[in-house]
């Protein structure tokens, strides 16, 4: 058995050893009634999990990770006052393969969700289509455009108005059965091409779909021809965790039950900032559970190495299980709900509450290999732990705090809740760990915990501290053009994970011509100042395009409408409606398909003539199923009833006046009190954060009344860093206080900043270099490294002035290691995480951590230099986990 401690002798610093009477204290009264203690933990342990598992909720919306009172604040604010139905939309997004795939699809699912009683959904509209835009869309359109169209609908007149008698298989084969009978296919090519693609794929059990609309423009359609909005306002249960789970499910079931699906040619996605928010949950939450317990596990496993003793390992343990569920508990009492940035509050505690408890567990191993006595060991740990001890917790606290006087809500409540932690571990580690410890009584320790074959290591260090020194201020040198080119990106867009179909949605719309969401809103107080306001607008180089409710009533609306009616006089027989012919049977579309085949082979023609490929595909369909002619007169024709329709009602418009606009419409751009909406699209790469930059500043010379993700993005980015100034400015001021209160020596002082720094610098170079810029999530991670940085330092610097020898070597070292190292875990936890923004946060953190420990282990020591009191006459008892050099009590 170990002997025991030679008498403590007094130390020649009293300011070093007057704190860490604190620590003794609160391991004394533990120890003294161990079971009080334990049954107290308990009790507030059950209280928390109460509190947690009801109270827990969480917010993902971004848009709230920032608390300001500024003018575009205000503006956003003004705006979903005004608009307060556009604030959470859903927008489902409806593709087809065909333009009237793609409008069936928007009307189909519009009218699903009107009469199915959708639960969750206050009301659902179209702000593309509709019968207002049915009647009156060529009216929308520039004169010229409406001028070619109508041109263009004269050109095929003969051969709509012979379809429309009979919109049939049958009707089509008789057109085409007399243009080949007549000689008059040569232009027709494209046509026929078309034709004998569609039964192509017909007689491959295949989907397809012919576009009549594309045939008859003679343009191929562009995506935006593809697609089509509708536009639901949710009711939002905010007690639930996803408050959109109820109309999404809804939406998505609607969808399926009116075969809007792939299969059918036709894809509903959704995205707006309702089914966003509900992603960014679930990908925040995906894999968390998984995530911390092979953290658990994992920690378990170094926490073994670093005390080997179980009881030990098992005492800890606990006791950071209690503080993590009293920290949460206290963190929703505090701020009501986590967002996507506090939530990573249980593996920062993880990484970082642990570590006081290795501290404490390390030196009581220590004080234990000396004597075999579990309570005198826990008291000198208690006194020997206690003063390095305080000031790690102090400067965590400083690290987390900064944060606090920011407008970064995100982060000022993730520092409020850690730091709030961090008090938690503190004194769970010097009451509940010493008392469960005595509870448990482990047995002695027969091995060292200190590392003598690192003690080579310290020597070289310190006969090589320039060169050391010198190296580190190298490479932070070579490193400044980097860090001078550092970018943060305040794009909340780039926080979330591309592969929800909501991000993913967004950004497609973004890389589509007039469909991007990154639109700025201008609030104009009348029609006649929006209309001057959206002309100044327009006139910027960085506009795209502006939108007002006076679009919507147009000009020239006169000369449109006798164009119009100029185009309806010769379609009257159309108009007319006429009954359509009885529907074919199979045996006349077998023979239509024969006569037709016949007559487009007279003049033999080609094997690459158009004709030639038709006549071969109709003779195929003829040979085939009965069910394969009936899925090719749906593909061919089954699209002309709509097209006829449209026609009807295209050629049948009327007068717009603002009295005559929807009220859906209206409502989309006027507000009840009669201010005006304004639409400003960008010009450029829309989800480019440069562009928005510019696009923003550029709309403000015109108005200031402005809102929208690019001003967001812009002023967020600005806030932010503003935030991140103040927080690290305030993190350094208040580590620069606490350090020279309690160690009374701007030399020391700086000593223990010096390395820090370096490590800092280094960890911002490196994220150069790697291409990882700050973000919103990840700056948290600057004052949090200023602040466990400090901590280790610390626990070395206290050491050095006790005249502490070979640092590498002591049992000091083996508890920062070992705690690095759980850090190190917890933070790689949140880098796995599917969640980009949290993974770029451990990311950052473990990089940080990285530079952090070098520095401590190499940089420190030659910064240090040889102790300043060494062991001589005077016994000193080594603080931090270190033991003096060089006395060891017989074994």
């Amino acid at each position: 058995m170990p002997s025991a401690s030679p008498p403590e002798q007094v130390r020649s610093d009293p300011r070093a050893e007057e704190p860490s009477r604190l620590g003794e204290a609160l391991v004394a009264a533990s120890i003294r009634r161990p079971w009080l203690v334990a049954a107290a933990a308990l009790l507030l342990t059950l209280l928390a999990a109460y509190v947690t598992a009801t109270r827990f909720a969480i917010t993902t919306q971004t848009s709230q990770l920032i608390d300001t009172h500024d003018a575009w604040a205000r503006n956003n604010i003004a705006f979903d006052r005004a608009f307060p139905h556009l604030t959470n939309l859903i927008v489902a997004v409806v593709d087809g393969e065909t333009p009237e795939l793609a409008e069936r699809g928007a009307a189909t699912l519009l009218a699903a969700l009107r009469e199915g009683g959708t639960r969750g959904i206050t009301s659902a509209w179209r702000p593309d289509g509709g019968p207002f835009f049915d009647r009156n869309g060529l009216l929308l359109l520039p004169l010229e455009e409406v001028r070619k169209t109508t041109e263009g609908l004269l050109a095929q007149q003969e051969m709509l108005l012979a379809l429309s008698g009979d919109p049939s298989l049958r009707g089509l084969l008789r057109l085409i059965q007399l243009g080949a009978d007549r000689n008059a296919l040569g232009a027709s090519g494209r046509l026929l091409d078309r034709l004998t693609a569609v039964i192509d794929k017909v007689l491959k059990g295949e989907r397809a779909s012919l576009s009549w609309q594309s045939l008859l423009s003679g343009e191929d359609p562009q995506p935006q021809d593809l697609r089509r909005f509708v536009l639901i306002d949710p009711h939002l249960d905010y007690g639930a965790m996803e408050p959109a789970a109820v109309p999404i499910a809804g939406i998505r079931r609607a969808a399926a039950e009116h075969g809007l699906t792939p299969d059918r040619g036709i894809r509903v996605r959704l995205t707006g900032a309702a089914p966003l928010a509900d992603e960014e949950f679930g990908t925040v939450s995906n894999g968390a559970p998984l995530h911390l317990g092979l953290s658990a596990v994992a920690i378990a496993a170094i926490l073994f190495f670093a005390l080997r003793s179980g009881r030990v390992i098992a005492a800890v343990l606990l006791t950071t299980f209690v503080g993590l569920i009293l920290t949460i508990a206290i963190g929703l009492l505090m701020v009501g709900r986590f967002n996507v940035i506090s939530v990573s509050v249980a593996a920062l505690f993880l990484g970082l509450g642990v570590d006081f408890g290795i501290q404490v567990a390390v030196r009581y191993r220590d004080e234990r290999h000396r004597l075999d006595d579990v309570a005198e060991a826990l008291r000198r740990a208690g006194r020997g732990i206690g003063w390095s001890l305080t000031l790690a917790a102090l400067s965590l606290l400083a690290g987390f705090f900064s944060f606090l006087p920011t407008s970064f809500k995100g982060v000022s409540e993730l520092g409020l809740i850690t730091g709030v932690g961090m008090i938690v571990a503190f004194l769970s580690s010097l009451t509940l760990l010493p008392a469960l410890i005595a509870l448990m009584r482990p047995p002695g320790e027969p091995d060292t915990v200190e590392s003598p074959w690192l003690a080579s290591m310290d020597h070289w260090i310190l006969a090589h501290r320039k060169l050391v020194i010198g190296v580190s201020m190298l490479l932070v040198a070579a490193g400044i053009p980097f860090l001078l080119r550092i970018e943060f990106d305040a794009n909340p867009m780039h926080l979330r994970s591309e592969a929800t179909e909501g991000v993913a949605t967004f950004l497609d719309l973004t890389r589509t011509p007039g469909q991007t969401p990154n639109t700025i809103s201008v609030l104009a107080p009348s029609r006649e100042a929006a209309r001057v306001l959206a002309e100044k607008i327009a006139a910027l180089p960085e506009v795209e395009r502006v939108a007002t409710l006076a679009d919507f009533v147009p000009a020239d609306q006169q000369a449109k409408l006798a164009l119009v009616r100029e185009t309806a006089e010769e379609f009257a027989a159309l108009l007319e409606a006429p009954p359509p012919a009885p529907p074919p049977t199979d045996a006349e579309i077998v023979a239509a398909l024969k006569r037709t085949a016949a007559s487009l082979r007279k003049g033999d023609p080609g094997p690459d003539d158009p004709k030639a490929r038709l006549a071969a595909a109709l003779s195929q369909l003829a040979a085939a199923t009965p069910g394969m002619r009936a899925a090719a007169a749906e593909a061919l024709v089954g699209g002309l009833p709509a097209l006829f329709e449209r026609l009807r009602l295209l050629l049948s418009p009327e007068p717009i006046t603002l009295e005559s606009l929807p009220a859906d419409l209206r409502r989309d751009w006027m507000s009840p009190g009669g201010k005006v909406r304004i639409e400003v699209v960008p010009r450029g790469d829309a989800n480019d954060n440069a562009v928005l930059e510019s696009f923003s500043d550029a709309v403000r010379t015109v108005t200031p009344n402005v809102s929208g993700p690019p001003i967001e993005v812009v002023e967020a980015a600005r806030v932010i860093a503003r935030a991140f100034v103040i927080a690290g400015s305030l993190a350094l001021l208040a580590i620069f206080v606490i350090l020279s209160v309690a160690l009374r020596n701007v030399f020391d002082v700086a000593l223990t900043l010096g390395p820090l720094v370096i490590a800092t610098l280094l960890t911002l170079e490196t994220a150069y270099l790697l291409g990882m810029p700050l973000n919103l999530a990840n700056i948290i991670a600057l004052p949090l490294m200023l602040a466990v940085g400090v901590n280790f330092h610390i626990y070395y610097m206290i050491a050095w002035r006790n005249g502490v020898v070979d640092m590498l070597a002591s049992s000091l070292t083996r508890a920062i290691f070992f705690s690095s190292l759980v850090t190190g875990i917890a933070f790689g936890s949140l880098w796995l995480s599917e969640h980009p923004g949290t993974a770029s946060m451990g990311k950052l953190l473990t990089i940080s951590l990285v530079f952090t420990l070098l520095a401590a282990f190499v940089a420190v020591p030659a910064f240090l230099g040889p102790p300043r009191r060494r062991q001589g006459l005077e016994e000193t008892t080594a603080p931090a986990g270190a033991s003096p050099e060089p006395a060891r009590p017989a074994e």
